[in-house]
Protein backbone atom coordinates (compact mmCIF):
# COMPACT_ATOMS: atom_id res chain seq x y z
CA UNK A 1 0.00 0.00 0.00
CA UNK A 2 2.91 2.35 0.66
CA UNK A 3 3.78 2.45 -3.04
CA UNK A 4 0.19 3.30 -4.00
CA UNK A 5 0.01 6.10 -1.44
CA UNK A 6 3.36 7.49 -2.59
CA UNK A 7 2.16 7.40 -6.20
CA UNK A 8 -1.03 9.31 -5.39
CA UNK A 9 0.89 11.84 -3.27
CA UNK A 10 3.08 12.44 -6.32
CA UNK A 11 -0.11 13.38 -8.19
CA UNK A 12 -0.96 15.97 -5.51
CA UNK A 13 2.57 17.30 -5.10
CA UNK A 14 2.61 19.67 -8.14
CA UNK A 15 -0.44 21.53 -6.81
CA UNK A 16 1.25 22.04 -3.45
CA UNK A 17 4.56 23.01 -5.05
CA UNK A 18 2.79 25.64 -7.15
CA UNK A 19 1.97 27.42 -3.88
CA UNK A 20 5.46 26.96 -2.42
CA UNK A 21 4.71 23.85 -0.36
CA UNK A 22 5.16 20.11 -0.50
CA UNK A 23 4.18 16.88 1.24
CA UNK A 24 6.39 14.06 2.50
CA UNK A 25 5.16 10.54 3.28
CA UNK A 26 6.41 9.54 6.73
CA UNK A 27 4.67 6.25 7.52
CA UNK A 28 1.54 4.16 7.09
CA UNK A 29 0.25 2.18 10.05
CA UNK A 30 -1.30 -1.28 9.77
CA UNK A 31 -4.73 0.21 10.46
CA UNK A 32 -4.60 2.61 7.47
CA UNK A 33 -3.38 5.82 9.13
CA UNK A 34 -1.17 7.74 6.71
CA UNK A 35 1.34 10.06 8.36
CA UNK A 36 2.66 12.93 6.27
CA UNK A 37 4.71 16.05 6.85
CA UNK A 38 3.68 19.28 5.17
CA UNK A 39 6.72 21.19 4.00
CA UNK A 40 7.56 24.69 2.83
CA UNK A 41 4.70 27.15 2.72
CA UNK A 42 2.25 24.38 3.65
CA UNK A 43 3.99 23.86 6.99
CA UNK A 44 2.90 27.22 8.38
CA UNK A 45 -0.18 27.94 6.30
CA UNK A 46 -3.43 28.60 8.19
CA UNK A 47 -5.25 26.52 5.55
CA UNK A 48 -2.93 23.52 5.99
CA UNK A 49 -5.45 21.49 7.98
CA UNK A 50 -8.09 22.01 5.31
CA UNK A 51 -5.61 21.06 2.59
CA UNK A 52 -4.73 17.95 4.56
CA UNK A 53 -8.28 16.76 5.29
CA UNK A 54 -10.37 18.06 2.39
CA UNK A 55 -7.64 17.69 -0.22
CA UNK A 56 -5.04 15.03 0.45
CA UNK A 57 -7.08 12.77 2.75
CA UNK A 58 -10.20 12.85 0.57
CA UNK A 59 -8.18 12.16 -2.59
CA UNK A 60 -6.35 9.21 -1.02
CA UNK A 61 -9.52 7.71 0.50
CA UNK A 62 -11.35 7.92 -2.85
CA UNK A 63 -8.56 6.07 -4.62
CA UNK A 64 -7.19 3.75 -1.92
CA UNK A 65 -10.00 2.29 0.24
CA UNK A 66 -7.52 0.98 2.84
CA UNK A 67 -6.68 4.55 3.88
CA UNK A 68 -8.63 5.43 7.02
CA UNK A 69 -7.14 8.82 7.86
CA UNK A 70 -4.30 11.17 6.97
CA UNK A 71 -2.54 13.00 9.79
CA UNK A 72 0.26 15.56 9.82
CA UNK A 73 3.26 14.85 12.01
Amino acid sequence: MKEKVAEFLNNVRPKLQADGGDVELIDISDDGIVKVRLLGACGGCPMAQMTLKMGIERYLKENIPEVQEVVAV
